[in-house]
């Protein structure tokens, strides 16, 4: 049997298996058993090996601090404050309020690093408070399952953890290649909120239009005194943030340090802030932290036994090489693997497509004279648009969930411009490559 047609069976088998529901890790340690009894039956001692080798990583450290930075954060009520904080000052602006849960998404995000758990923070406070001020089901819901995926763009992301990870990448440069594409969309995002505004004032739409505004009346006034008040509760966290990201850039720690330094002052900061230091809240602090380390690090193992596999059967390099033979230039090669990733986020969760897909399209990335760090932010751009869309997307069910009355289709529609956004982000990544590469390269040590 020739290496291109264990190639297509065996991805093939494991993206069937991926989209039938069964867990990520299960699905992906199974197929690579079944392969391996069927094509290399003496490669089954090194299994175990192999296993404890891909978990025996120093880097992989940073995921459980990451992830126990934001644990506390989710558990308290950071993201009520946040919101309102931004509210308080943006409020003037045209769209105020919806700019406000923009950059309340970006700011979260950036503090929990999850797509999902960004979107049912701010999403639940958000999405509410805009309805009842006259926006319209489709711009509130569809406006928080976009902005929710930040999470995974703006630093620092699991998902950019993890491919630093699968591909033997830089995790600080990765984070920090995120930074410019990540404040473009939000950008852009922002932008398109208040031109919604902008022309409602010179063509009103009417009621039941998909991005309808109705003037409620409601006024509010702030003075300067509760605008910085409310900056006491935030700025901690925000602080945590630049932290991180300026011990990164500077060189004067690792990914990992500044995980576990970032996870310490984010527990300090709810404790004293809040008051969570009962023994009750503590304990599912820890316990969320550790079952999501433990999902994130089972699906690990099993994508770098899958790519094990995958590797001693040639048919990632049998892939690699049939792609780079496709006489459409490297641009066409780059647009079908876009196409790809676009399908792939569609059935998988992100982590999933990282762990399975990177390592296989790295060496046609290399080959084609691209930076894998410049490939990381198109990558993880490709898997926003999957959270948002269907069948898997889980954005939209996040967002379905707090606003039931809205019909599926109504969200589809008013995410359908952020896709449109996201899509332009990656056109830009291409066009001006030090986009992502610009802060990177100038990062120290």
């Amino acid at each position: 049997m020739s290496e291109y047609v264990v190639a297509l069976l065996l991805f093939g088998s494991a993206f069937a298996l991926l989209i039938s529901g069964i867990p990520i890790w299960a699905g992906l340690v199974g197929i690579s058993l079944i392969f391996i009894l069927i094509f290399s039956p003496h490669l089954l001692m090194t299994v175990p090996y192999v296993l404890h080798g891909s978990m025996d990583n120093f880097a992989l450290l940073a995921i459980p601090l990451f992830i126990f930075l934001s644990a506390p954060i989710a558990e308290s009520n950071a993201s009520k404050d946040l919101y309102e904080t931004l509210h308080k000052w943006l409020y003037k602006i045209p769209g105020g309020l919806g700019i406000a849960n923009m950059i309340g998404c970006g700011i979260f995000a950036a503090l929990c690093g999850s797509s999902p758990a960004t979107a049912a923070a701010i999403g639940g406070i958000g999405i509410p408070e805009m309805r009842r001020r006259g926006y319209s089901p489709a711009l509130s819901t569809g406006l928080i399952a976009h902005a929710g995926t930040f999470g995974i763009l703006i630093p620092p992301s699991v998902t950019m953890i993890l491919y630093g990870v699968a591909t033997e990448t830089s995790i600080g440069k990765c984070f920090i290649a995120g930074v410019l594409p990540g404040i473009l969309e939000i950008i852009l995002s922002c932008i398109w909120v208040g031109a919604i505004f902008y022309y409602r004032k010179l063509v009103p739409a009417k009621p039941g239009a998909m991005y309808y505004i109705e003037d409620r009346g409601l006024i509010e006034r702030f003075t300067w005194k509760e605008r910085f008040a409310s900056l006491l509760k935030v700025l901690p966290f925000v602080l945590i943030i630049i932290g991180i990201m300026g011990s990164l850039y500077g060189g004067w720690a690792t990914p990992s340090e500044a995980g576990g330094l970032g996870s310490v002052l984010s527990l300090f900061f709810v404790m004293t802030i809040y008051k969570i230091y009962r023994p009750r809240p503590l304990w599912r602090i820890f316990v969320k932290a550790l079952n999501e380390s433990s999902m994130i690090l089972m699906i690990m193992a099993g994508a770098l036994l899958f790519a094990y596999v995958s590797s001693d059967l040639y048919a990632t390099q049998a892939l690699g090489e049939l792609i780079l033979k496709i006489p459409i230039g490297k641009w066409g090669i780059i647009v079908l693997i876009n196409i790809l990733l676009l399908v792939l986020g569609c059935f998988i969760p992100p982590a999933a497509v990282i762990l399975m897909v990177a390592p296989l399209l790295l060496p046609i990335i290399k080959g084609l004279g691209f930076d894998p760090i410049w490939f990381a932010v198109i990558m993880t751009v490709n898997l926003e648009i999957g959270l948002v869309t269907p069948p898997v997307g889980l954005n939209l069910y996040i967002v379905k969930n707090i606003a039931p009355d809205v019909p599926m289709s109504h969200v589809l529609l008013g995410v359908i411009p952020f896709v449109i956004i996201e899509g332009i982000v990656i056109a830009c990544v291409c066009i001006w490559p030090q986009l992502a590469l610009w802060l990177p390269n100038k990062m120290i040590g």
